[in-house]
Parts: structure tokens; C-alpha cells; sequence
């Protein structure tokens, strides 16, 4: 099958699903208001509640969200064939994934920017609420601990990204000053900000830096994990407009830019897909494609991370009410569009079904090194870039989507364990509570040695974890509208699938770790199950009290306009 058809068909179901579901959504579901005075506004304070334009916010969002999940899960999915992975991204994207975290981000706004953690307590009550921030603290955990891994190990097989990944740092902190201290306008900082950050590839593929084997006795993976966790604490304790804005609004930029150069090549090679729709003939220990395939692919489909992130900093910043669909389902969409090119680039990027399936040899062979390979070719042959600065470009992105990840990852690691200490009574400072949570990051991490192998620890876990953690905020989400007296079937249907899925991925996964007699990741995982069951106990409860309740009443801190204005369909 030619690849291009596929791009096609996934790119328009995508685009479809921006204009018309996610207006349904905003009309029907959440019923934005463009009156509504966002915390943004009422609770401004500069560091964490600033108005912020959608577009810029979309930039924020997008990269925090799209990390290198959503180029790891798809890559390594397609071994079961590229027909599942497709439509999984595809219609995981379209009623799954943008519904999620519009919804999510519209629910934290309207309840004072509180995280998804924090607010479920005013529903399900206490017990649930730190059952919540439990888990949100794990997937937290794994996120930051991994990702510290995977971009380390592309700084070291990939030198030439090294200038554009930390360059990007300096030209994010140049934006911030341009937009907020000299009021530049927003098309010129975006193009001044493109040009410099694609500069930085041009050097970065000509002067490659890698550093010495060992530094002080520390591998070189060691001191990039060292030097990434320094910046992230630096970091998360910045005013959100001086770098974590102004970089993911340019890495989106710039990341929807590589997107759009990746799309090129598959209009300029049309290549086939060497990779059978279903493979038969998967490696041996290959796990079954169900339920596995929808923890594999959680990012690019849906995931428990948005959520986080929505309701962790992106509501914190939303200038408009209406500029939610924007924000959150288009965010959503960039991400799927990311995952739906790593299908296609792991597929059609290898001359034939022997070289890839080379590559696929056992289960989790694939990832982020087949990507930059498989989109690397495509680059190469559709658009005449050089082999090294098409990897470049790639490795870069990739890095790019991972680090501002983390960025947030550590950020709201900080929130959560402030969130936790407001839950037990302790007060816990912003210095303080962002030093725990890099310190328990950094622990895990060079738990193994010095190489930091020991991030990828509970990295196992992230599948189920974070599409638990998806179900139980939608379960949220279904109980305000419950509240409200609005329609729920658009989350009730996601929200039963993905806890089955999840949950049955859970069980097989600790039948593994049992036979495997990896006790500190069954123990975990225990933990994790039993609290998103009890979860789901507390929320069938909460319903039950909730038909028994005739009437409703509204405080301040609860969805305070029960009677929007409609919604601004041109939003």
C-alpha cells in the first residue's frame, strides 16, 4: 500500500475531527463560554496564572504533551503490523484524545486551575483525591526518570543535536523578553524564532559535540542526565512566560514545521509500506496485540499525561474560555499527526520487508532509533536532504518533544507534591517541594550506576499507569457533567473502553513481572491497580449519592456559570 493514501486519509480524519467534533464538543458538552473570566485573570500572579495567547498556548501545550511517547509507542506497535497502530491513532485522536483534554483543560479552569488530582476530591472525596495524587506522582516519576534516559542517549548517537537542543534554551529566553518586556509581535518572534532555531540545526549538523567517554569517572550518559535534571529544577522555578512558554511556543513551531518537512517526503517518495497491515509472523515473546497494543500506543491516542498538563499549567494560562478547543483538542491533534508520521516513516522508511524486518526483530526493538533511521531515508530521497542533517533534524525534534516534556514533567511534579502536602496539612514551599521532586527523580535514576540506567526502571509500567490515570480523569469529567445535567456518552464510551483495556494490560502485565520475579515492579504495579480500582469504586459511589441528590448547589469553586453564552464557533 502506498504511504501517501495513508497520510491522507489519517491527516483528514484528524483535521475533521478540529472542525467538526471538537465544535459539537464546545457547544453541546462543555458549552464554552466566551465571557467566562478565566483564573488566569482572577488569580494572575505572573509566575504560573498568566493570560496567554491560544496560539502561544497551543505551542505550550503541544510540546509538553508530545514528548518521545508519541514517537516510541507507534514505533514500536507497527511489529504487530501498521493497520492496528493506524487506526488507533486515528480514531484514538478524534474521539478520545482531543475530547480528553479540552475536556480536562476546561474542567481545571473552571474549578480555579486546580489539577485533575486536586479537584477530583470535591467529587469523589478525600480518600480518592490522594489515591489520585498517588498515581499522578508515579506516572510523574517514570515520565521524568525516562525521558532523562532517551534524551541523553540521542545527544550521544546523535552529536550534531547537541547545539540545537540547548541553543533552543537561549533563543527561548530572547522570545520571552521579545513578547512580554518589548512587545514585539507575535508573527515576528515566530519567524525570528524559526530561523534561529533551524540556524542552530545547520551548526549543530556541522560542529557535532559529543563529550569524553567518562567526566570524573561518569559515562557521558550520566553527566547529560546530570546536566538535564540541573536545568529542569532551574527550570520549573521560573515565571512560566521567561522559558517554558516561549520555548515550547517555538519548539511547537518549529516542531510543527519538522512535521510539515517529514509529511513532504511522503508526498515527494510515496513510498510503500514494506510492513504488512497485520503481521502473522511476530518474534517469539512477542506479547498479543490485544489488549497491549492500546497501552503501547498511549500518547498520539489518548493519555493520562494530558490531563496533567491540561490541568496542571495549561489552565493556569488559558486567556479565553473558547480558546480550549484550540488548545486542547488541536494540541491533541498535533500530537496524533506526530504519531501517524512515525507509523508511516517506521514502515516506508526501509528499502524492503527484509531491512525492516531486521530492525523488528523482537519486541521493543523499534522506538525513536527507527524513526530517526526510517524518517531519516525519506528525507533523504524525497527532499535531497543530506543523511546527516536529516537525522539532525529528527534526532532534534525528537529531543526537543522530550525535554519540553520534561520541562513540564518536573513542574508539575512540584505541584503535585505541594498538592499532597496541602492534602496531609504540611505546607510545602515551591523551593522545597520542587527539590523533592527532582531529588526522588534523580535517586531512581542513578539507582543502577553512574550510566543513570536505573530511569528506565519503572519505565515498564508507563503504559498501563498512564491510560489508567486517562480513565480515572475521565471519570471525573463524567461526573461534573452529571452535574451539570449534560450529555456524557462522548466520555462514558472512551472512558469504558480505555479502563477495560487498561486494566486487562494491567493484570497480564503482573503475571509477568511474577514469573519474572521482578518484585519491585509487581509491587508497584499492585499499588497502582488497586488504587485505580478503588478509584473506580469511589466514583460509582459518587453517582450513586449523586441520583440520590434532587437538586444540585453551586459554591464559587464549583463550575460557577451553569448558563454559558454559546460558543464561538470561529474559536
Amino acid at each position: 500500500m502506498n504511504s501517501l493514501f495513508l497520510a491522507v486519509i489519517g491527516v483528514a480524519m484528524m483535521i475533521g475531527g478540529y472542525l467538526l467534533y471538537s465544535k459539537f464538543l464546545g457547544k453541546k458538552v462543555f458549552q464554552l463560554s466566551p465571557s467566562y473570566k478565566t483564573p488566569a485573570h482572577t488569580m494572575e500572579d505572573g509566575v504560573d496564572f498568566v493570560p496567554t495567547n491560544k496560539y502561544v498556548l497551543w505551542g505550550h501545550h503541544f510540546t509538553s504533551v508530545a514528548g518521545a511517547a508519541p514517537i516510541i509507542g507507534p514505533a514500536v506497535a507497527v511489529i504487530w503490523g501498521w493497520f492496528p497502530a493506524f487506526l488507533w491513532v486515528t480514531i484514538g485522536t478524534v474521539f478520545a484524545a482531543g475530547m480528553h483534554d479540552m475536556g480536562v483543560l476546561w474542567a481545571s479552569q473552571r474549578h480555579r486551575g486546580q489539577s485533575i488530582g486536586l479537584l477530583s476530591g470535591r467529587y469523589i472525596g478525600k480518600r480518592g483525591r490522594m489515591l489520585f495524587l498517588v498515581v499522578i506522582f508515579l506516572l510523574l516519576l517514570m515520565v521524568n526518570t525516562a525521558f532523562g534516559v532517551v534524551i541523553s542517549g540521542l545527544l550521544i548517537s546523535t552529536p550534531s543535536s547537541v547545539i540545537p537542543t540547548w541553543g533552543a534554551i537561549a533563543v527561548a529566553l530572547c522570545i520571552g523578553q521579545a513578547i512580554y518586556r518589548l512587545k514585539w509581535n507575535l508573527p515576528l518572534v515566530s519567524v525570528v524564532g524559526v530561523v534561529a532555531l533551524y540556524s542552530l540545526m545547520l551548526i549543530g549538523d556541522k560542529y557535532p559535540i559529543s563529550l569524553p567517554e567518562t567526566v570524573l569517572g561518569i559515562p557521558a550518559a550520566g553527566v547529560w542526565i546530570i546536566i538535564l535534571f540541573i536545568y529542569a529544577f532551574c527550570a520549573s522555578l521560573l515565571p512560566v512566560w521567561m522559558l517554558l512558554q516561549p520555548r515550547d511556543y517555538i519548539n511547537g513551531l518549529q516542531l510543527f514545521i519538522g512535521l510539515g518537512i517529514l509529511y513532504a517526503s511522503f508526498l515527494f517518495t510515496r513510498p510503500d509500506l514494506v510492513a504488512p497491515a497485520f503481521r502473522e509472523d511476530v518474534p517469539a515473546g512477542t506479547p498479543g496485540m490485544f489488549p497491549l497494543l492500546f497501552v503501547t500506543i498511549a500518547c498520539g491516542a489518548i493519555s493520562g499525561f494530558h490531563g496533567m498538563v491540561a490541568s496542571g499549567t495549561s489552565s493556569k494560562q488559558l486567556d479565553k474560555e473558547t480558546d480550549a478547543r484550540f488548545v486542547g483538542y488541536f494540541g491533541a491533534v498535533g500530537e496524533g499527526l506526530l504519531a501517524l508520521g512515525t507509523i508511516i516513516a517506521t514502515t516506508a522508511g526501509f528499502r524492503t520487508y527484509q531491512e525492516w524486518e531486521s530492525i523488528y526483530s523482537e519486541f521493543n526493538a523499534g522506538g525513536v532509533n527507527a524513526f530517526v533511521e526510517g524518517g531519516g531515508n525519506l528525507l533523504n530521497e524525497g527532499l535531497g536532504i543530506s543523511t546527516s542533517l536529516s537525522a539532525t533534524i529528527l534526532a532534534t525534534m525528537a529531543v526537543l518533544f522530550a525535554a519540553t516534556t520534561m520541562d513540564s514533567g518536573v513542574r508539575l511534579q512540584r505541584i503535585v507534591v505541594q498538592e499532597i502536602g496541602d492534602t496531609a496539612g504540611i505546607k510545602i514551599n515551591t523551593f522545597l517541594a520542587t527539590c523533592i521532586a527532582v531529588l526522588v527523580a534523580f535517586g531512581l535514576t542513578f539507582s543502577q550506576g553512574t550510566d543513570g540506567s536505573g530511569g528506565m526502571t519503572i519505565w515498564p509500567l508507563f503504559g498501563t499507569t498512564n491510560q489508567l490515570m486517562a480513565g480515572l480523569s475521565l471519570s471525573i469529567l463524567l461526573l461534573i457533567l452529571m452535574h451539570l445535567r449534560r450529555p456524557t456518552w462522548p466520555i462514558l464510551i472512551p472512558l469504558l473502553f480505555l479502563t477495560v483495556m487498561s486494566l486487562w494490560a494491567a493484570f497480564i502485565q503482573l503475571g509477568t513481572f511474577f514469573q519474572e520475579g521482578n518484585w519491585l515492579l509487581f509491587s508497584m504495579d499492585v499499588i497502582i491497580v488497586l488504587a485505580a480500582i478503588w478509584i473506580i469504586v469511589e466514583v460509582f459511589l459518587a453517582v450513586g449519592r449523586m441520583k440520590q441528590t434532587k437538586q444540585i448547589e453551586w459554591t464559587d469553586e464549583d463550575i460557577d456559570a451553569p448558563k454559558p453564552e454559546p460558543v464561538d464557533s470561529k474559536a
